[in-house]
């Protein structure tokens, strides 16, 4: 079969797949590959976090992690969401959990169910994987998101609560992290 005709048989007819990756170099490049019925978009790696200027971790309520859309990617992600409009959504971010969780964002930011099918993932950048990948989506996976979560969470934990005494205590501008703080 033809190239052009593999294309076509991948992608229905008059439909539009967004696929959002991480990078914006990557976003051209994988444009150029899928051609015609795909619009590739970069989330520019995280669009959420934790709060800025509070723990935002529910301690009371097992570790409930607060997310909110960070000052920089609301533009991203108004972008991401009018580019979603109507169209079939694929995510391939990273194929590592920070991927994962910036994937299951993405997938919760623009109404989609992270359960559903919608998780490409290639571990190089050719037109035939590329091609095969958007052609076998999948769930996210829960575990590599939870994984990254408690990350970020134990982060926050070990960080907001020791870098002010560090800062106090021992020099200004010194902080904790999980890495730091053995």
């Amino acid at each position: 079969m033809p190239k052009s005709a593999k294309r076509r048989a991948s992608q229905p007819t008059g439909a539009v797949t967004l696929v959002v990756v991480e990078s914006p170099a990557k976003a051209r490049s994988i444009q150029k590959m899928l051609g015609p019925g795909y619009e590739v978009r970069a989330s520019l790696g995280h669009v959420v976090d934790l709060p800025e200027r509070s723990l935002g971790v529910d301690v009371e309520r097992d570790f409930a992690p607060t997310y909110e859309v960070k000052k920089d990617k609301k533009p991203v992600v108004e972008e991401l969401k009018r580019a979603a409009e109507g169209k079939r959504l694929l995510i391939a971010t990273d194929p590592d959990r920070e991927g994962e969780a910036i994937g299951w964002h993405v997938a919760r930011l623009l109404g989609r169910d992270p359960k559903e099918p919608l998780r490409v993932e290639f571990h190089e950048i050719t037109p035939r994987v590329v091609r095969q990948a958007v052609e076998a989506p999948r769930p996210i996976d829960q575990n590599l998101v939870d994984a990254q979560q408690a990350r970020r969470i134990v982060d926050r934990l070990v960080g907001y609560t020791l870098s002010p005494l560090l800062s106090r205590k021992v020099r200004s501008g010194l902080s904790a992290g999980r890495v730091q703080s053995v």
